[in-house]
């Protein structure tokens, strides 16, 4: 009879353990990243009454004969899969589709998380909700990320400004009506080193006799009312074919022969390119010594290509490198966990990237609390890649991972947790009465 005590005992402690990973289970249905848990069982090792005997030819085998001890809880398994993901329109909160782990370092220690509820400290630093830094790459000036690199904090610098260029190439697109006798003019903004807007007139005037060819011009207004023309004269000359199956396309370009000349290069293919000196530049724009700016006519048959035929002239720049320079006005986050800018000057660019982290076993992890977890020696090293690599998953930015608590399932294992932990309690009340009926025995 005390072995039915010990044994239903320790059936009361096990379901006194189940009854407490319900209760937490359900207590953290609301929280963010929440992963449930489940409990195992397993039995005690058994009191061997009588062994086993083989079987004879006078007499058959006999089974081993052994009286169980009882319960104890084997594991409590963390339930690694993914919680329902909703919205929240914030910035800062990030939801994992698929197997990854947000990296963060506290104290020197580096923990691993599914909470996606960030937010930026006072250094622009990106943050769990416990203060650890959300680990990833930075880009460097020019908005490039290197992910073969280590990895460090996220900062996103909300009083950060992106640095003006100046413009190197200038994209033109259009037509040129093949009729007109007078120059075809347009204006188009360039951006000095010091992101002060350039504008830049071009004028393409008809050569005279030959049908098809236009010599260009730029110019830039010189501060005093007048401009300043930039190529030599003459300038550069554009020619377009005007009779057979090309006519109105461009065929190339040469130099101009006064000084400064423009360079040209590339093909009716590829594209053709010729270069704007800045060398007669007014003093008011600055340009590195030796600068060029690159005018390019996209390759022949594109959509957005040069052409002159006998339609309304609406030759423009298309596009353009270089810009002022601007502070950072918001920014989100991708489904590859780069972090895009948007700045006041109307440009975009690549703060930094956050890295995720899988494991070969994630539910060996160590819970520390706060939603965060260790790589512990059944869990396997942390494999880290950008998401949407290496099998981590891929980020919803704005939006955040609920628990993937089920809270039907978690009630009706409350039931039977209950009923189990009563059955014990029924057997401990049972095993008493017996004892006390022994003991009336005269």
């Amino acid at each position: 009879m005390e072995q039915s005590l010990i044994a239903a005992t320790s059936g009361i402690q096990a379901n006194q353990t189940y009854l407490d990973v319900i209760g937490n289970n359900i207590a953290n249905s609301n929280t963010t990243g929440y992963k449930s848990q489940t409990v195992g069982f397993t039995d005690l090792l058994a009191e061997q009454i009588a062994g086993a005997s083989a079987p004879t030819a006078t007499s058959g085998g006999v089974n081993p004969m052994a009286i169980g001890a009882g319960v104890r809880v084997g594991a409590v398994t963390d339930q690694q899969t993914q919680g329902a993901i909703q919205n929240t329109n914030v910035p800062t909160d990030v939801a994992i589709q698929g197997n990854g782990f947000l990296i963060a370092s506290q104290a020197g220690q580096t923990y691993f998380t599914r909470n996606g509820q960030l937010s930026l400290d006072a250094n622009g630093n990106l943050t769990t909700p416990n203060g650890a830094l959300i680990q990833g790459w930075m880009a460097n000036a020019s908005g490039v990320i290197n992910t073969a690199s280590p990895t460090g904090n996220v900062t996103i610098p909300t009083s950060g400004t992106l640095p003006a260029t100046a413009t190197t190439q200038l994209t033109l697109g259009g037509n040129i009506d093949s009729s007109s006798t007078t120059p075809v003019s347009f204006t188009y903004n360039a951006y000095d080193s010091l992101g002060n807007a350039v504008p830049i007139t071009f004028t393409l005037t008809p050569v005279s006799g030959t049908p098809g060819s236009w010599t260009m011009q730029a110019s830039v207004p010189n501060g005093t009312g007048g401009s300043v023309n930039l190529y030599g004269s003459p300038g550069p000359t554009v020619t377009f074919a005007t009779t057979g199956s090309t006519a109105g396309q461009i065929t190339g370009i040469t130099a101009g022969s006064g000084t400064p000349a423009g360079t040209v290069s590339g093909t009716t293919s590829t594209g053709l390119s010729v270069t704007i000196p800045t060398t007669n530049m007014p003093a008011s724009y600055t340009f590195a010594s030796g600068a060029t700016i690159g005018v390019d006519f996209p390759p022949v048959g594109s959509p957005g290509q040069v052409t002159q035929d006998s339609a309304s002239s609406t030759i423009v720049g298309t596009s353009q490198n270089g810009h002022a320079a601007g502070s950072l006005q918001s920014f989100s986050i991708g489904a590859d966990g780069t972090i895009l800018g948007s700045f006041s000057n109307g440009q975009s660019q690549t703060i930094g990237q956050i890295a995720l982290a899988t494991f070969a076993n994630p539910a060996g992890l160590s819970s520390n609390g706060n939603l965060m977890y260790q790589a512990s020696a059944n869990s396997g090293g942390a494999n880290i890649a950008a998401p949407g690599s290496g099998g981590t998953g891929t980020l919803v930015g704005g939006a955040l991972e609920g628990s993937n608590v089920d809270l039907s399932t978690q009630l009706t294992d409350l039931i039977v947790a209950q009923e189990a932990y009563q059955a014990n309690t029924k057997v401990i009340t049972t095993t008493d009465t017996t004892f006390q009926s022994l003991m009336q025995v005269p």
